[in-house]
């Protein structure tokens, strides 16, 4: 299963979730599901937005768990 990264991603740059959902332009809801990985699908602006306001790159936002 493939997962977002960007709560650990915000620890290590010392930003807090408030702070990276005032920066995106989405519902609390729809945010909240996103970063704790309880949604199904993340639109293409959403992940550039992320790079952009974490300084990284595409892949650093993902991890791959085996849930076996």
């Amino acid at each position: 299963m493939i997962k977002l990264r960007v709560l650990e991603i915000l620890k290590e740059k010392n930003h807090t979730k408030y702070w990276l959902y005032n920066q995106m332009n989405m519902s609390y809801q729809n945010f909240n599901k996103m970063v704790n990985n309880e949604t199904r699908g993340i639109r293409y602006e959403n992940l550039e937005l992320l790079c952009e306001l974490l300084e990284v790159e595409p892949n650093d936002l993902f991890e791959i768990h085996d849930d076996n």
